[in-house]
């Protein structure tokens, strides 16, 4: 073996000694060039549902019910124009009651409907924010942040103050000064 790599001697350990890279090893992502202001980490922003993929998914259900229908009265072998004319009316009804409401159920959601998760937990956090009457552009700390200028304020103000009246009235001693002895 070269450079004191891998087994002394392959001996006993039920290898042949011969010594490769781990192909399995994930190196961890540089997370310095991901996140480029301290700011950004702080601040918590909502991620905001895709109104694309909640359309979607709301008409994918009008069709699963109207497919639903269709095999209903497949089964009861109805004439197929009559069955066209039903899903049809079924399909009109249900689409129409989609723009209509838009209240979404968070308990009876699956953990992959993500969107759908998104969008409740919107509307769950504005009834919060409404039942405590924080307003929109409320940034979280600022009260904090409010405070400490006004105590930076107070203390230039100090300062400033401070030196006006030691500048306008200066003290003398009743003696001379002393003279140092060597």
């Amino acid at each position: 073996m070269s450079s004191n790599v891998g087994l002394s001697t392959p001996r006993g350990s039920g290898t042949s000694g011969y010594v490769q890279r781990n192909m399995s090893y994930l190196r961890p992502r540089d997370q310095t060039s991901q996140i480029r202001d301290s700011e950004q980490l702080q601040k918590y922003r909502q991620r905001a549902p895709d109104a694309e993929i909640l359309a979607h998914d709301r008409k994918r259900e009008v069709e699963v019910k109207c497919l639903e229908l269709q095999d209903k009265l497949e089964e009861e072998e109805l004439d197929e124009e009559e069955i066209t004319m039903r899903v049809e009316a079924l399909r009109k009804k249900l689409l129409a009651d989609i723009d209509k409401a838009t209240k979404i159920d968070a308990r009876g959601l699956k953990p992959h409907q993500v969107h759908e998760l998104a969008a409740a937990k919107m509307v769950e956090s504005e009834r919060l924010r409404n039942a405590l009457g924080i307003s929109k552009d409320y940034e979280e700390g600022s009260h904090w942040r409010r405070q400490e200028e006004e105590k930076i304020r107070k203390m230039e103000q100090r300062e400033k103050n401070s030196s006006n009246s030691s500048s306008s009235v200066r003290r003398r001693s009743a003696s001379p000064p002393r003279r140092s002895e060597r």
